[in-house]
């Protein structure tokens, strides 16, 4: 691919390359789910691994949502 602008490199992929927020998979409600650890027992949901199909219209489990770890 080749590109051309008036940027220099360095400004057209700065920030580009990110590491990924540190996730884990943990079990809330007999729910599997993808979570980014928060403080004090809190996490933000990316994503169900493993519950049942009415679950996914649960907004309180849609991704972003923050969830209490400690149940």
């Amino acid at each position: 691919m080749i590109l051309y602008s008036v940027l220099s490199a360095e400004q057209v992929w700065e920030g580009a390359i990110q590491a990924p927020p540190s996730s884990r998979e943990v079990v809330v409600q007999g729910i599997l789910m993808q979570v980014e650890p928060l403080d004090e027992g809190r996490g933000r949901v990316i994503r169900l691994l493993n519950c049942p199909l009415n679950r996914y219209l649960d907004s309180g489990l849609a991704p972003g949502a923050i969830i209490d770890l400690r149940q």
